[in-house]
C-alpha cells in the first residue's frame, strides 16, 4: 500500500494515519473497525489516540445503532481545513515535480 503525501510529509504517527484515512474517505460514514482497518493501525493504537481525535473535533458522529457509532470527518474543523490545504499544496508540488513545470510558467497557466 502506497503512503499518501500527507503521511510521507507528516510521518507514520497513528493519529496522522487516522486523520489521513478520514480525509481519504471524506463524507463516508465509518465505524471504528473501518478506521482501524483502513488506517492500518492496531485496535490499541486507535483507542490510545481516539480521545484526542474526538476532543479536537476531528470527527463527528453521524448515526448510532446500539453501541455502534458511525463517524465522519468534520470538514468544518479548522485543523482539518489546514490539513486539506497542506494536502493540496503537497499534491501541487508533486504534480509540478512529475511534470517538471517551472513555477513562473505555472503561475501564468493558473491565471
Amino acid at each position: 500500500m502506497e503512503k499518501s503525501l500527507l503521511i510521507k510529509f507528516l510521518g507514520e504517527n497513528p493519529t496522522f494515519k487516522i486523520v489521513d484515512f478520514l480525509i481519504e474517505n471524506k463524507g463516508m460514514e465509518l465505524t471504528k473497525k473501518d478506521i482501524i482497518e483502513g488506517s492500518d493501525i492496531s485496535r490499541a493504537s486507535l483507542f490510545n489516540h481516539w480521545e484526542q481525535i474526538e476532543e479536537q473535533g476531528i470527527v463527528t458522529v453521524t448515526r448510532q445503532f446500539g453501541k455502534t457509532k458511525l463517524y465522519t470527518l468534520n470538514s468544518k474543523n479548522p485543523i482539518i481545513k489546514k490539513l486539506l490545504e497542506l494536502e493540496s499544496i503537497l499534491i501541487g508540488k508533486a504534480l509540478d515535480q512529475k511534470h517538471n513545470v517551472h513555477p513562473v510558467i505555472k503561475s501564468h497557466i493558473l491565471k
